[in-house]
């Protein structure tokens, strides 16, 4: 018989302490997606009222954007237990047999990533998705018999940043389709803030809007930002934290007034200093600069478009008059700090 891994099976109650310092626990407490937040306050209302199970729930959008949040709090909501697993993970459809006869009446399996999942697992979803069961095959050949076994009613919440991977039989069978876009500065703030006072920092409001810019409008960001200014203010600043502290600390991780470091900056710096601007394709820069496509298309380039520092063309992408701007500004700001200090 085949020993099958016992998933990972995380009560709505337990998280880290890290993230119980910053993650938000509770929809009421998530800010910003104020849109996303109302349509899944109105399905899991509804579902309780019910009494019957929540529907599928697919978030899409760029990484650090509140997708696991999200997944996570709705079952708090619930009061259901949480399951979670990788898309990455799932190589064939024996590895979602234990996730599938473990869920619970009403529970929620949360899959991250699951653009990553095989043709063959996906295939493996869909009754399960639509019926509540699935499907086993036991032996091979004339032999082979099949099992039809039933699973209680539950939810799954998919993940992703790459929706265009996604079959369309997958997609469709998500009854909510959440698009979780970046965060304006004013919602950001108030995040730092929050942070902050859960950290214990101190925290105006002139810094919380600095460190916002900063963050390129992500909520991961923006807390990674927190942690390391944390770090330099208890070093170097005896605990004290005004916006010169956070523009020195910022500086000395590379980050600009646009909240770019230097991988970034040398995304851009690669399209203009060894493709003249472009247009140009992402597997050469990928290349040039050896790295992955995926760590371009999904970290790098969605805040670059937003931003309008690179525009995408049918020949490849180009470096707008805005990002050669920003280089030339960057690198000059930096020549003077070298030559004169600060």
């Amino acid at each position: 018989m085949t020993n099958f891994r016992e998933p990972s099976v995380t009560p709505p109650e337990e998280v880290t302490v890290e993230d119980r310092a910053l993650r938000p626990q509770r929809l009421s407490e998530m800010i910003g997606q104020r849109d996303v937040f109302e349509r899944l306050g109105i399905a899991v209302d509804a579902a309780q009222k019910r009494n019957e199970v929540l529907g599928h729930i697919l978030f899409d959008g760029p990484p650090g954007l509140g997708k696991t949040t999200f997944a996570t709090c709705i079952p708090r909501e619930l009061g259901t237990p949480l399951q979670i697993a990788s898309g990455a993970a799932l190589a064939a459809p024996k590895d979602l047999l234990p996730y599938l006869t473990n869920v619970s009446e009403r529970s929620v399996l949360f899959i991250d990533e699951i653009h990553r999942l095989p043709h063959a697992v996906e295939e493996f979803l869909y009754p399960a998705m639509e019926d509540f069961r699935i499907d086993i095959t036991l032996g091979d050949g004339i032999a082979a018999r099949t099992i039809n076994m039933p699973l209680r009613p539950f939810t799954l919440i998919g993940a992703t940043t790459r929706a265009g991977l996604i079959s369309a039989p997958l997609r469709d069978r998500f009854q909510l389709r959440e698009h979780l876009d970046f965060y304006s500065i004013e919602e950001l703030a108030e995040i730092v803030r929050r942070s902050a006072l859960k950290l214990a920092m101190p925290m105006d409001n002139e810094s919380a809007n600095e460190i916002a810019r900063r963050s390129r409008g992500t909520p991961r960001l923006a807390n990674n930002r927190l942690r390391w200014i944390r770090d330099y203010s208890t070093s170097r600043c005896n605990g004290r934290v005004d916006v010169e502290i956070v523009c020195t600390a910022l500086q000395m991780q590379g980050i600009d007034e646009l909240g770019l470091d230097g991988f970034d900056r040398r995304y851009l710096e690669t399209i203009q200093r060894v493709f003249g601007g472009g247009p140009v394709g992402v597997e050469a820069v990928a290349h040039t600069m050896n790295t992955a496509i995926d760590t371009l298309e999904d970290d790098i380039e969605p805040y670059m478009l937003r931003c309008e520092l690179v525009v995408r063309t049918p020949r490849g992408r180009r470096i707008t008059a805005r990002g050669s701007q920003h280089i030339g500004s960057f690198s000059a700001a930096h020549e003077q700090r070298r030559l004169f200090g600060g």
